[in-house]
């Protein structure tokens, strides 16, 4: 196994070497910022509640089940309190080098834009856009949090619903495109926090074209045979030590 010196060197070596990078990031980059995954020991699934998360965070039981989707969303999924890690500012930084086109990312918490990044495709939506259903009048999620029960909109009395791809939804069909356009664009792809194995963003590793796709994750996954360079490491930590 190699340390995290020398995965440092390799990383840096490529992306001094490329011009034309994109990041595609999933949980693992804001679990060092305090919000849980869902797939790691600790991480949701394996925490206790009276129905299975992936129910609870689904479109279904959204409709039917409204008041115990949030209960468990407050408390679970909106972490407004978390700030970026060395992985998002890093990010940010290299998007104002030039060299990064994009962030593409499936996580909903806003933590790159609250870096500093501009381009930044979140193709799980976002906690922070929320919206009647009925009058459509947008809310923060701060609102959200703070409501009593199921937040209703002040004008209507509508019910809100947050802008995340709840299970059961499909993925916005502009972002898929951008997103795989600058995968296929890309000469350096940077997968990070990510266990590849929600569909249909997995898949998008498959149109990478360009030169050295490089996935970077805590722990092995089946997708590590499918990039040229595979670091096992925490993504904050190993960003911390890059300059751009």
């Amino acid at each position: 196994m190699s340390s995290l010196e020398e995965d440092v060197k390799r990383l840096q070596a490529l992306i001094d070497d490329s011009n034309n990078i994109v990041f595609f990031g999933g949980a693992g980059v804001s679990t060092e910022s305090g919000i849980p995954d869902f797939r790691s020991v600790d991480g949701l699934y394996h925490q206790k509640y009276d129905y299975p998360p992936e129910q609870i965070i689904s479109h279904s039981f959204f409709y039917y089940n409204c008041k115990e989707f949030y209960r468990f969303y407050k408390d679970k999924m909106l972490a407004l309190d978390a700030k970026p890690n060395a992985a998002h500012l890093y990010l940010a930084q290299l998007e104002k080098s030039g060299k990064l086109k994009a962030v593409i990312t499936q996580n909903i918490d806003g933590l790159h834009q609250l870096a500093g990044s501009k381009k930044v495709i979140e193709l799980h939506g976002s906690v922070h856009r929320n919206y009647c259903m009925d009058c459509h009048e947008e809310y923060s999620a701060q609102y959200v949090k703070e409501s009593d029960g199921i937040p209703r909109c002040t004008l209507c009395n509508g019910v809100i619903k947050p802008d995340v791809v709840l299970y059961e939804e499909g993925l916005n069909e502009y972002d898929i495109q951008h997103a795989l356009t600058l995968i296929q664009n890309a000469d350096l792809l940077i997968v990070a926090g990510t266990s590849l194995v929600v569909y249909p963003a997995a898949g998008f590793i498959d149109y990478f074209r360009g030169r050295n796709m490089v996935l970077i994750n805590k722990d092995p996954s089946s997708a590590d045979s499918r990039a040229n360079v595979v670091i096992h490491q925490k993504v904050g930590e190993l960003f911390s030590r890059l300059h751009v």
